[in-house]
């Protein structure tokens, strides 16, 4: 199962990091190609999430559950590709949802924020599974200088925590804010 789990990583990380960029695109302009590309990014998601639900299922079949969880490497993969997935999710009903006012004013600047975040987690998880198949990128340095340790570490860094909080009271803060200007 491991090399079908490869093979069909490859799908969501390409397809969410293209829905970043189209995120991007649409948060920084108005235009018609960006609302162009804006009417496509529900079912980019969409078909996103198909995908990464489909590479999730085959990752947990590649070792027996035994294994993975005797492994710190291997649970963090899992924990992180579990998230990446259920973020992910969240940010396709979101758009879905609120359609195009998600584009209104501060909000704009919330989705690319979130699609920002979103493609950080991808990255990690993804880097996380290539260490698992002997791939080793610079990412594990930059998170081994944040205080995690990919290799040994089970839990989310206590800076990490710190800084989904702040994220959490901001984005908070911002709604609140662009909602009682919205009325």
């Amino acid at each position: 199962m491991a090399p079908y789990h490869v093979l069909m990583v490859h799908f969501p990380i390409a397809l969410w990091m293209t829905a970043t960029l189209a995120i991007l695109l649409r948060a920084f302009s108005s235009g018609p190609l960006a609302r162009s590309v804006d009417h496509a990014l529900v079912p980019l998601l969409s078909i996103s999430l198909i995908f990464g639900v489909i590479a999730f299922s085959i990752g947990l079949m590649v070792w027996p559950w035994e294994t993975i969880s005797a492994s710190a490497l291997a649970r963090n993969h899992v924990l992180t590709a579990s998230w990446t997935v259920a973020y992910w999710a969240l940010v396709l009903f979101v758009r879905w949802r609120r359609g195009e006012a998600v584009w209104d004013g501060m909000t704009r600047w919330i989705m690319a924020d979130l699609a920002l975040l979103g493609s950080a987690l991808l990255g990690i998880t993804g880097t996380l599974g290539g260490h698992l198949v002997g791939i080793y990128t610079e990412v594990s340095t930059a998170l081994r200088l944040l205080g995690w340790e990919v290799y040994t570490t089970y839990y989310v860094p206590d800076m990490a925590l710190a800084g989904i909080g702040i994220i959490a009271v901001l984005l908070l803060v911002l709604a609140w804010w662009s909602r009682a200007r919205i009325r």
